[in-house]
C-alpha cells in the first residue's frame, strides 16, 4: 500500500503568540514576555529549543508557549508522527521503539502507543456523529457497506464499516452492538442522510435487504456474492436433483432432466444479469414449476424435500432480480456507475482493519479498535490525495 505521509515540523523560533489568558475563568488580554527559558526535548534534529514564559497582568497567572512542533511533553511531534507513521507502516509498538532507537531517536514502546491512539482519536469524519455534521462537505450517490469482527479483551466485537461505492474511499468505522436487522437499519439510516445516498451497496445478507428497504433506498447486492452461492447451491443440489433422490419431484410432476436443466438456467441467469422483462418471466417460469412444493411439516425437525429446495431457491433469486441487476441501468447524479460488486467495502475492511489486526493476538481496548483502524482508513483515503498531513492528528 503506498502511503503520502507528511510528518509534523519543528520550527523552533516560530511561536504563536498568545493573545488571551489560559484561565477561562480570568479572560485578561493583557500579557506580559516574563522570560525565555531552555527545554531539552526528544526529536530527530533537536536535543533543546527556547520557549516563552507569559503573565497575565489582570490575575497574574504565568503560562509557558511553546514554538511549532513542540508541547509540554517532552516528545516533539515530529518524532510521535515518526512513531505513528512506521506503526501505519505496519510495525508493532516494539518494533516502532527499536527502529526508531536504532536510528537514535530513542522512544519507548509505551509512549509509540500514546501517539498512535491519541492520533487515532483525533481522526475526523471516519465516526457516525463526524459524517453527520459534515453534510454539506461530503455527498455520495451510492453507499456501501458491510460488517465484519475483531476480538477484544477475548469477546468478539462486530464492526461496520461504510464507504463510497464508486470512489472506494471509507467513510465510517463503527463498534455495533449487533448484525441485527433493527441495528442495521438505524446505522445505515444515520450514514445514508447525512451523505444523500440514494443507493446501499451490500452483500446479500437478508438484513441489509430491510435496512435498505425501509430507509427508503435503491439496493444493489454484490453479483459476486449472488453467483458464487448460486453455483455452490446448484452444485449441491445437481447430482440429487438427477436421481430425485426423494421422490419429491415426481411428486410434483417435474423429471430429473427438467430439474437440472432448470439448475443450468438458473445459473445462467444469474450470470447474465440481464434486466429484461425476458429474464424475470424466466425467473418466474422457474419457480412456478416448484411452486406447489410442500414444506415440512414442522420447519427445521424435518429434512427438506428437493422440490422445495428447489422452490426456495428459485423464489429467492426471482425475488432478488431487482436488486442484483441495479448496476446495469442505474446512474448517479453526475453519471456515476456501479460495478455491481461491494469490492470497495471489502477492501477497506481488507486493508482498513484486518490487515493490521492478522498481526495481532486481539485488542485489550474498545477505543483501541476505533482508534487503529480509522487511523489507517484516514491514511488509506489519501492514497491519491497528494499526501496525508500528520502534524493535523499530532500536538
Amino acid at each position: 500500500m503506498r502511503l503520502q505521509l507528511l510528518l509534523p515540523q519543528v520550527e523552533p523560533k516560530a511561536f504563536k503568540e498568545p493573545t488571551v489568558c489560559p484561565d477561562a475563568k480570568c479572560g485578561g488580554r493583557v500579557l506580559r514576555l516574563r522570560q525565555e527559558v531552555s527545554k531539552p526535548v526528544r526529536d530527530t534534529v533537536y536535543t533543546t529549543v527556547t520557549v516563552r514564559r507569559y503573565e497575565c497582568l489582570r490575575c497574574g497567572q504565568t503560562f509557558r508557549v511553546y514554538p511549532q512542533g513542540l508541547s509540554s511533553d517532552q516528545t516533539s511531534a515530529r518524532l510521535k508522527g515518526l512513531a505513528v507513521l512506521f506503526y501505519i507502516m505496519g510495525l508493532s509498538y516494539g518494533a516502532v521503539s527499536l527502529v526508531l532507537t536504532a536510528l537514535g531517536h530513542p522512544l519507548g514502546k509505551t509512549a509509540a502507543y500514546l501517539a498512535v491512539q491519541a492520533a487515532g482519536a483525533k481522526v475526523a469524519g471516519l465516526r457516525r456523529e463526524e459524517v453527520r455534521v459534515s453534510t454539506a462537505q461530503l455527498l455520495v450517490a451510492a453507499l456501501g457497506a458491510d460488517l465484519t469482527s475483531v476480538k477484544c479483551k477475548g469477546e468478539w466485537l462486530t464492526l461496520g464499516v461504510t464507504t463510497d461505492a464508486i470512489a472506494g474511499t471509507t467513510l465510517t468505522i463503527d463498534v455495533l452492538d449487533n448484525g441485527a436487522a433493527a441495528t442495521l437499519q438505524e446505522w445505515v439510516q444515520e450514514v445514508a442522510e447525512a451523505v444523500q445516498a440514494a443507493v446501499l451497496v451490500t452483500d446479500d445478507a437478508d438484513g441489509f435487504k430491510t435496512a435498505a428497504d425501509e430507509n427508503g433506498l435503491k439496493h444493489q447486492v454484490c453479483k459476486a456474492h449472488v453467483v458464487r452461492n448460486s453455483e455452490a447451491r446448484c452444485d449441491e443440489l445437481r447430482p440429487e436433483l438427477a436421481q430425485d433422490a426423494d421422490g419429491s419431484l415426481h411428486g410434483i410432476g417435474v423429471t430429473p432432466a427438467q430439474a437440472v436443466a432448470d439448475c443450468d438456467a438458473l445459473l445462467r441467469l444469474m450470470h447474465e444479469r440481464q434486466p429484461t422483462p425476458e429474464a424475470l418471466a424466466q425467473l418466474e417460469a422457474l419457480h412456478s414449476r416448484y411452486a406447489q412444493a410442500p414444506a415440512p411439516r414442522k420447519l427445521g425437525l424435518h429434512k427438506e424435500s428437493l422440490a422445495y429446495r428447489m422452490r426456495l431457491l428459485t423464489l429467492d433469486r426471482w425475488n432478488l432480480w431487482p436488486r442484483l441487476t441495479l448496476y446495469r441501468h442505474w446512474r448517479g447524479r453526475h453519471g456515476e456507475r456501479l460495478d455491481g460488486t461491494n469490492n470497495a467495502t471489502e477492501r477497506a475492511i481488507g486493508w482498513r482493519v484486518k490487515e493490521r489486526y492478522r498481526s495481532m493476538r486481539g485488542y485489550k481496548r474498545k477505543a483501541s479498535v476505533l482508534n487503529v483502524s480509522r487511523l489507517i482508513a484516514w491514511a488509506g483515503n489519501f492514497l491519491d490525495a497528494g499526501g496525508a498531513d500528520l502534524g493535523a492528528l499530532i500536538a
